[in-house]
């Protein structure tokens, strides 16, 4: 095949292609890198949903057509419901301590408002029978606390009333006086307790609620933000095709434009056509796709196809003539490839039996 010299222009031109070509290749791994984060994305809430698809149809049908609120909104919704649970919550703290009051002001309440003099009385192994100590006046000091570090609910403070007679039960044995005293409390505060409860598990069940909402809310948001994305993506790989048929209009402009001063020659022609007849079923359909491009009336698809080399417009030539050399240089570097890595597979082979025969052979 004769030798085309490239003037300085024609190398610029080509530069330019290149520079292009680089740019858009960067545009696409951008695409990627975007369309990877939006998949991991709907791949994660799927996995949500399946693990609490237990009464999702419910809320399905109760999620169609939902307004799904801007994050500013939902921050504001999610202060103003922290305020209001904080004041339940306070209410029900109150309430309980009434029910701590009435325990602490019983004739039988004195051996617990102070925490066990472990020391005075000479109790050796209480650390090591107890393992928390409690009492009722710690827990009045830690409800009124004011610092932060007080109860942040009512469950908690019961735990640990529940804790200070638990702990007078274990200690003392069953019979002596304080065992009775706490057994006695104990049961007084859980009759009172009972009272308490309904409350309590309405107001968990509450903020469960409260809580799940707002979590369907985020994911509304998140998914919204994504649907986003992905028709901005899709704008971008549109705009991203626009510009390789552009690119593409440009080559073959350029090429059927080279052809006026490049004719094949004879030879070459004859090297094509041989080496189209080459090429594999796959190959050879999209080289009548070349072909048919330049003649409409080509049926590519055919099942028998009569392609005459001499009979194809210069451009429609060298065309194929770039398309046959690709798919043959991609089958020498396949080719290439596979001898290295059965090259590489004897060596091995070799190895291992050497090492197999010389395991083999007994010691002196």
């Amino acid at each position: 095949m004769e030798t085309v010299t490239m003037s300085t222009p024609d190398i610029a031109e080509v530069d330019q292609f290149r520079c292009r070509v680089d740019e858009i290749f960067q545009k696409i791994d951008k695409l990627e890198k975007k369309v990877n984060e939006v998949e991991q994305f709907y791949l994660n809430a799927n996995k949500k949903k399946k693990s609490s698809s237990k009464g999702n149809s419910i809320r399905e049908e109760q999620d169609k057509g939902r307004h799904v609120p801007s994050i500013k909104k939902q921050q504001q919704d999610a202060s103003q419901r922290e305020s209001t649970a904080a004041k339940r919550m306070q209410e029900l703290m109150r309430q309980f301590g009434t029910i701590l009051r009435q325990i602490s002001q019983h004739k039988w309440a004195w051996p617990f408002m102070q925490p066990v003099d472990v020391k005075g009385l000479g109790l050796h192994d209480y650390y090591k029978v107890i393992e928390k100590p409690m009492d009722l006046g710690t827990i009045k000091n830690q409800m009124e606390a004011k610092d932060g570090t007080g109860y942040k609910n009512v469950r908690a403070i019961c735990a640990d009333v529940r804790l200070v007679f638990d702990n007078a039960m274990k200690y003392n044995e069953e019979g002596s006086d304080v065992h009775l005293m706490a057994k006695t409390l104990l049961e007084k505060f859980e009759e009172k307790w009972q009272l308490l409860l309904p409350k309590v598990t309405e107001e968990e069940k509450r903020r469960e609620e409260e809580e799940a909402e707002a979590q369907l809310n985020i994911q509304l948001v998140r998914e919204a933000s994504h649907a986003k994305r992905v028709q901005a993506i899709s704008n971008e790989l549109y705009e991203v095709d626009t510009h390789l048929e552009q690119l593409r209009e440009t080559v073959v402009q350029k090429c059927s434009c080279l052809s006026i001063d490049r004719k094949m020659s004879t030879k070459d022609k004859r090297n094509l056509g041989t080496a189209v007849a080459r090429l594999s079923t796959e190959d050879l359909n999209k080289a009548l796709e070349i072909i048919a491009q330049s003649n409409p009336g080509l049926q590519a698809m055919a099942e028998e196809v009569e392609i005459d080399i001499d009979a194809q417009s210069e451009s429609t030539l060298w065309r194929l003539n770039f398309f046959v050399k690709d798919v043959f240089e991609g089958r020498d570097k396949s080719t290439a490839g596979n001898n290295k890595k059965k090259r590489k597979k004897g060596i091995c082979d070799a190895i291992a039996q050497t090492v197999k025969k010389k395991s083999k052979k007994p010691s002196s």
